[in-house]
């Protein structure tokens, strides 16, 4: 009886027959940058060899479309999609994806460890390849409040899981700076592995001890400038398009001949409607080829590149010995992917998914949401002078700029301003029920009336509402308790519209369909409602996110991210 390595060389040598090969291909060579024809001979779940092979169990004639490996997605909180991970697996992989690189850091956030697995387990039964990096920052901060903490220790049995490759993004980067010995602590745990970067507008002399701590990645550039520092001091830059990040254009300039080998693209987060309307990785792909890039060029971005930061062994190419990860493409210069192959399995075609999931259980994550109850005296915003420090959102980036407005007053108390789009925002905690109620202001959302609240709230998930009055907003969150997490939009003292998302307040148990047309009518309504905003939830989760520049609100108040201290 042969091994199963002596029978792939013998496959590869020709003397025996290939499960399957894929004949008649133009082969997209991520080592040399060409397209060169041939046919694909695969052995169970690896590839043989690419060239002159004829003999196999089965032959699929490609008629000369491309060959190119699966995406591979180095960057993405999967939970950002709000789907359990099977529904999450159907959207992605009919797009290409072949791969993703994950800390679980938003369900950690809320249920520690056993959310992480509860992710990890249901996603072994899936075609698609899930690498975890140990989240290095449960909580984020200290300035607010999370449903979990992971300690040094809980890191080192992390890294000892067989999906994980890494440590996480290393986002308390003045923790870094400052020599914080907990965050100290998980970095030397790591040594010998990759470690992710997260430093937004880090530079200079900072810029240079964060990358000697042992820090070889960010993806948080939003300027070339930013990025060509990043990549000078030798870190891997990943250029990210996701759905409230949009850094693409801006960096897409730093990839040439000399530099795309330290390059990826990434999405860090992405909605299911953009998922499921648009694509994952491969719209990044797409665009970048849109703009200019070489589609080659743009696929090695994706694939090999990602492949070899991460030491994924056998991943991104089409070469002799690697995972038969592969997608077929009819057209190369809109990446228009026809088949999806997973370990030689053929698992989409034309767009859908040829693999079923199992229903979502949830496990012992659907009770999570434990607020302190509160009435409309809670909300009321108290005048501290004649002006207030107001969070403005900037258009198509998650980062922030503080301005001081005067606002509007009556009787002591700070009101929403339409007129000038200044609108209240909250953050009520809801994993222990401490009764914390973080208050404060925001321009750029546009609304004219009604509110938005949500349980999605980067990092640590406590529930975020905007509006334009304090009943509505309460009406939001009441409603989001009741729903033990989820999306709501209220005007009028009443619900208009939800999204459940029972499973840690992150995601949905429903089909992906469902949940993008419910999504979807959430947006409309929001939009009806005055937003501007495209992707309206999106931007509300990352207002209380406290480790991107410069102000944001948590359940313990305002924060000023550049002084990484509370301010009110």
């Amino acid at each position: 009886m042969l091994s199963r390595l002596a029978h792939l060389i013998l496959v590869a040598k020709g003397e025996l027959p290939a499960d399957l090969v894929l004949a008649n291909a133009r082969v997209v060579n991520v080592f040399t940058g060409e397209v060169e024809p041939g046919n694909v001979a695969i052995y169970q779940d690896r590839i043989a060899g690419v060239g002159k092979y004829h003999q196999a169990r089965q032959v699929l004639d490609l008629g000369g479309r491309y060959l190119a490996p699966g995406l591979i997605n180095g960057h993405i909180h999967v939970e950002s999609s709000m789907l359990d991970i099977g529904q999450y697996a159907r959207a992605v992989v009919p797009r290409g994806t072949s791969a993703v690189v994950t800390d679980l850091h938003e369900i950690a956030n809320v249920c520690g460890l056993e959310g992480m697995r509860y992710v990890l387990n249901c996603a072994r039964r899936l075609p698609l390849e899930l690498f975890l990096m140990a989240p290095s920052c449960v909580p984020a901060t200290h300035l607010e409040t999370s449903g979990a903490s992971l300690e040094p220790e809980d890191i080192r049995r992390i890294l000892r899981w067989r999906e994980c490759i890494g440590l996480g993004e290393v986002m308390n980067f003045p923790g870094v700076l400052g020599g914080d010995a907990s965050v100290l602590s998980k970095i030397n745990l790591a040594r010998g592995k990759v470690v992710d970067g997260h430093a937004p507008g880090v530079t200079g002399k900072n810029l240079t001890a964060y990358i000697a701590a042992g820090i070889f990645s960010d993806h948080e550039s939003v300027s070339l400038e930013e990025a060509r520092e990043k990549l000078s001091q030798g870190m891997y830059v990943m250029i990210r398009e996701g759905s409230s990040e949009k850094n693409l254009d801006a960096l897409l300039p730093l990839v040439t001949d000399k530099t795309y080998k330290r390059c990826m693209l990434v999405v860090d987060d992405r909605s299911c409607v953009d998922l499921l309307g648009d694509g994952d990785i491969d719209a990044v792909v797409r665009k970048a080829i849109r703009s200019g890039l070489d589609p080659v060029r743009a696929i090695q971005l994706a694939t090999i590149n990602t492949a070899e930061y991460f030491r994924l062994d056998r991943l991104g190419a089409v070469a002799p010995g690697y995972l038969a990860n592969l997608m077929v493409i009819g057209e190369l210069s809109s990446l228009k992917i026809d088949m999806v192959f997973h370990r030689g399995r053929l698992v989409a075609r034309d767009g859908e998914p040829l693999f079923s999931v199992s229903q979502a259980s949830g496990g012992g994550l659907i009770n999570t949401v434990n607020i302190k109850p509160f009435d409309l005296e809670a909300l009321k915003l108290k005048a501290w002078g004649e002006t207030q420090p107001v969070i403005a959102i900037v258009p198509g980036q998650i980062i922030t700029r503080k301005r001081m407005e005067k606002v509007k007053v009556t009787d002591g108390v700070v009101m929403a301003d339409t007129g000038r789009d200044i609108l209240k925002l909250v953050v009520v905690e809801r994993h222990q029920a401490t009764g914390n109620i973080g208050l404060g202001l925001v321009t750029g959302f546009g609304l004219k009336r009604g509110a938005l609240a949500s349980s999605v709230a980067h990092d640590s998930h406590n529930i975020v509402a905007i509006g334009t009055n304090d009943e509505d907003i309460f009406n939001a969150v009441k409603e989001i308790e009741r729903l033990h997490g989820g999306l709501v939009v209220a005007a009028g003292g009443k619900v208009l519209a939800s999204l459940a998302l029972p499973i840690a307040g992150l995601l949905s148990d429903e089909p992906l369909e469902v949940v993008v047309d419910k999504l979807d009518k959430l947006e409309q309504l929001a939009g009806d409602l005055g937003t501007r905003l495209k992707s309206p939830f999106a931007t509300l989760s990352f207002l209380a996110l406290p480790v991107i520049p410069e102000l944001r609100l948590t359940d313990l108040g305002l924060v000023d991210v550049n002084e990484f201290r509370l301010i009110k």
